[in-house]
């Protein structure tokens, strides 16, 4: 049985998480024993805390689904205690990406810019589509979400960007926004575009256009449980494992 800390704990987030671990999927195998949360409430089912730093005991994983603004307090308490981390926030810098990968050094780290199961098979697939169209192809990416996203565009659509460079193996150009400039695409260009309305939970179409041709791969989530179970699935995966950054990519292996 593997006790979680759940940071975020009475977010959105934070209750579907606690209320997939109660599934006949997880409840035999794992538990939220203690949360963290800033805002005031709190449940019959575990204590909540206003701030990590009032946590002083080890669980056996952590998985936060709070702020990136809270990122340093939450690794420095990983790393305090030893307890593998799952980072399921989105909108990190390059710094706080950096800061990251230093705690990997020190314990093992699961990252990823969705925690959905589908959305990573997906990443894959854009990869293989991305090898076999090369520069043939012309790709870009549209992402929706609901209207109450702060970072755009998606760490999801970032990450099916990377999967194409990747793939690619040549230097990519990300364009966000073509009103600012009048020029031709370039082949080397990945157009990402951000759509925010209503309560899309998130959508994702990688369009690979070529002559006379257009192939689009897509992704739809139904509902924001798919990424408490990946969430789940991950803290699960983690457990026990080396220090060391880990992905969805390295659990769906």
């Amino acid at each position: 049985m593997t006790d979680i800390l759940l940071c975020g704990c009475l977010g959105v987030m934070g209750k579907m998480i606690t209320e997939a671990s109660l599934s006949t999927r997880f409840s035999d195998k794992l538990r939220i024993c203690a949360g963290v949360d800033v805002k005031d409430g709190g449940t019959d089912s575990f204590p909540v805390f206003r701030s990590i730093s009032d946590v002083d005991f080890p669980e056996g994983a952590l998985i936060d689904f709070s702020h990136p603004s809270l990122l340093s307090d939450i690794l420095g308490y990983a790393v305090r205690y030893s307890v593998p981390a799952v980072l399921a926030t989105t909108g990190y810098t390059e710094e706080q990406k950096t800061e990251i990968r230093k705690a990997s050094e020190k314990i093992p780290v699961f990252f990823s810019p969705n925690m959905s199961l589908g959305v990573n098979v997906l990443a894959e697939l854009v990869k293989m589509a991305a090898e076999a169209f090369g520069e043939d192809f012309d790709v870009e990416i549209i992402e929706k979400h609901h209207n109450r996203k702060l970072d755009a565009p998606s760490g999801t659509a970032l990450m099916l960007a990377d999967a194409v460079t990747e793939a690619e193996n040549r230097p990519m150009n990300r364009v966000f926004d073509r009103s600012c400039e009048r020029r031709a695409r370039s082949k080397n260009d990945i157009g990402i575009h951000s759509v925010r309305g209503g309560t899309i939970v998130g959508e994702h179409d990688v369009i690979f256009a070529g002559e006379d041709e257009v192939i689009t791969i897509s992704h739809s989530a139904g509902s924001r449980r798919i990424f408490a179970n990946g969430a789940l699935r991950a803290a699960l995966f983690i457990n026990g494992k080396p220090a060391g950054l880990y992905t969805m990519r390295d659990l769906i292996k």
